[in-house]
């Protein structure tokens, strides 16, 4: 029994179960222990593939499993590559991205591939492909800029853009150099991958489109089987790359891509990808490319020291000209130059891709390889530390104008998610999860209001579990929720207790059932809540999945932007859009254009929304002859003796259901200005025993309803 124990010990360790566990407890421990040493986590896990693969202890040797995790984890980081890509940023400054693009892309390769070829003589795809290795860049210091207030920067977006254009560049370079070492590169060649990518963007941008759009309307409760899928689009696209003669890796990284628009960054699902990719499959991958390296190597003599040297010194003199003359062509300052020299001189996913494909294939050696890692090493600390100082140095020269700019964290944010019906509801959960203030902790407060009935502790608790599960939804996103479950006469009553005791500015409705009488004569619940809360409040009805949505048409009346949440309700529509990827139009006067045109969120936001001039306020629902079913018409609507209210908007829910059956909508009711009692002899009045009235007429009248059925 010993000799068994000890069997299953013997390096390198044959058992899949030990291997396994091996390599989670190093995925575990190793950024815990390298974080207290200031290394970062990504070349932590590098060094621990290094100590325990076959040329350091022969813990666990390359098997079969090891390879296909590996691969796993090489098409799996460059696919959140591309889908992390904040498209709007790069197309709000995408001429300026371009530029820089060029510059961190040709310069790098300039530079390295006479240093490559003359001095470590190396020949001339090597010395290509090295040298394609120095443009690619890995924004391994963005949370710096994001976590210091300084990710809208200009600076920031154009660096954040460029890496779209420089990373797809190195790999279609990629794609030529593989090709021409197999000798495949005559005229024949690019005809071959002409159609080859004629046929692959068909498929990946027309034809997937269509498919996830379908998918994720048909399959929408079953959230699970959306990972499943987009797992599948990503290995799909990676063997019709294969096949279309280029790496897989670049079929990955189009997928992310192709999908971005359909995974908002916010989204339970964007959660689950970046979750299990960061804790399993792209550890797995770093560590396994540290497995690769031969410490022998280096310790043979100082050929392997010197070109890692060389490496790092190239490759860091590369990203810092092609900073400096971004910095001239856009007269930026010399924090800025700094800030982009600092977010794109880190070599990490892209670099790690390359080399290693270039490894494989034989055409550089184990000292390139080598010298990759430790310029990945000191790359990432330098990046760290110049983006750090540079963002620190932009703060301090930054005036108070300029730091108008920059988004404010609105601390006292507090979103209210009344549930009444707890069916369909998980878009509208969706909805307050995208438009929330990602840098605010409050949490999200959903709430159901329970009858103060014989039967109110029972249906308390029922409502309680029934809201866990609601909550798990918006926990899954990484936002943070409260579940309340209350006691009141009726739910308006305990919705505007509620929001008024939890101090909420934001308040989320969902679309009201249709009215019956009493409600038609003494006003319905929804009156009452709009008039009893001074807050901002979202009515919302969402008819098919957020991302399948195309537009956002926003109506705007007269004079809105005198209301107090003007500002507000704009910055969480733009937000919305730009989560779930559509275009916004708004439609309203010339002067109420003028004033959201010069709006600070309006300004920052890409693509461009687009205005029509609309006057038929008092016939509204002349909108139809512009809405499409993929549309989402929002109307920002006013309470009663506001200075945008107007009398033809009344039962606004009614009418636009009758008038947009088949259209997503939302009604906008702004935060007003506060209004004091006129005269303070009423403020104490208890409305209770009205309320109560008004529950003993609902149920007369449901009484008397059900009489007359029978009669009939």
């Amino acid at each position: 029994m010993i000799e068994n124990f000890l069997h299953e010990f013997q390096l390198p360790l044959q058992n899949p179960v030990l291997v396994f566990a091996v390599i989670l407890l190093i995925i575990l421990l190793s950024p815990i222990i390298l974080r207290m040493l200031k290394v970062p986590g990504i070349v932590g896990l590098i060094l621990s593939g290094v100590v325990i693969g076959p040329f350091g202890f022969n813990i666990i040797e390359n098997n079969s499993a090891v390879n296909l995790f590996s691969t796993i984890g090489l098409l799996y980081i460059m696919f959140i590559a591309g889908l992390e890509l904040n498209l709007s940023e790069f197309r709000l400054y995408r001429n300026k991205s371009l530029v820089f693009g060029l510059y961190t892309f040709i310069i790098p390769l300039a530079i390295g591939f006479p240093v490559c070829y003359f001095i470590l003589d190396y020949d001339y795809y090597a010395s290509l492909l090295i040298a394609s290795m120095f443009s690619t860049h890995t924004l391994v210091a963005y949370p710096i800029v994001s976590r210091m207030g300084v990710s809208k920067n200009q600076a920031v977006a154009i660096t954040v853009g460029g890496t779209i254009l420089t990373d797809t560049a190195v790999l279609l370079l990629l794609a030529y150099i593989m090709s021409a070492e197999k000798g495949s590169v005559e005229p024949g060649f690019w005809i071959q991958m002409l159609i080859s990518a004629v046929i692959f963007s068909v498929i990946l941008f027309w034809l997937v489109p269509i498919i996830t759009a379908w998918f994720f309307k048909k399959m929408e409760s079953e959230k699970y089987s959306h990972y499943i899928y987009v797992l599948a689009i990503v290995f799909l696209a990676a063997f019709l790359a294969e096949i279309a003669g280029v790496e897989p890796i670049i079929g990955a990284f189009v997928s992310g891509l192709v999908l971005n628009r359909f995974i908002p960054h916010s989204s339970v699902l964007m959660n689950r990808i970046e979750f299990i990719g960061s804790s399993l499959f792209i550890p797995f991958f770093l560590i396994s490319v540290g497995m690769l390296v031969d410490v022998s190597v280096i310790l043979q003599g100082p050929q392997a020291l010197i070109i890692a040297a060389i490496l790092t010194t190239v490759a860091l003199a590369g990203k810092w000209l092609a900073a400096l003359a971004t910095r001239y062509s856009f007269n930026y300052s010399h924090a800025q130059q700094q800030l982009i020299f600092g977010l794109s001189s880190s070599h990490a996913a892209a670099t790690i891709a390359v080399i290693l494909v270039g490894f494989q294939n034989g055409i550089i050696d184990e000292n390139i390889l080598n010298g990759t890692i430790i310029l990945i090493l000191f790359s990432c600390i330098i990046a760290s530390v110049v983006t750090e100082r540079a963002s620190k140095r932009i703060l301090l020269e930054t005036d108070s104008s300029a730091k108008n700019d920059q988004p404010s964290v609105d601390s006292s944010e507090k979103i209210l998610l009344p549930i009444a019906n707890f069916a369909n509801m998980e878009k509208l959960l969706d909805f307050g999860i995208f438009i929330k203030n990602k840098q605010n902790t409050q949490p999200i407060t959903i709430f159901s209001v329970v009858p103060n009935d014989a039967e109110a502790e029972v249906n308390l608790r029922k409502a309680r579990e029934r809201l866990q599960g609601f909550a798990q939804h918006i926990s899954a996103a990484e936002s943070k929720v409260d579940v309340v479950a209350t006691i009141d006469h009726n739910a308006s009553a305990g919705i505007i207790r509620t929001a008024k005791e939890s101090l909420a500015s934001i308040i989320l409705l969902g679309w009201p059932q249709t009215e019956g009488l009493i409600e038609k004569v003494i006003g319905n619940k929804l009156d009452s809540v709009i008039y009893n809360i001074d807050k901002t409040v979202f009515i919302c009805h969402f008819s098919k999945p957020l991302i399948n949505h195309k537009r956002i048409i926003i109506a705007v009346p007269p004079f809105a932007e005198l209301e107090q949440g003007f500002t507000l309700w704009i910055k969480k529509m733009l937000q919305f859009s730009s989560e779930i990827g559509t275009s916004t139009g708004f439609y309203t006067t010339a002067l109420t254009r003028k004033i959201i045109e010069e709006n600070r969120q309006v300004k920052l936001t890409a693509p461009k929304p687009f205005f029509v001039e609309f006057t038929s306020w008092d016939s509204i629902l002349l909108l139809s002859n512009d809405i499409t079913q993929d549309d989402i018409l929002v109307l920002v609507s006013a309470r009663k003796g506001s200075a945008s209210y107007l009398s033809a908007h009344d039962h606004l829910p009614t009418k636009m259901e009758k008038q947009f059956v088949h259209n997503s909508r939302i009604i906008i009711f702004p935060q007003q200005h506060h209004v004091e009692y006129v005269n303070d002899r009423y403020k104490d009045i208890d409305a209770e025993p009205l309320l109560r009235g008004v529950e003993t007429l609902n149920r007369l009248g449901k009484g008397v309803g059900s009489f007359f059925k029978k009669a009939e």
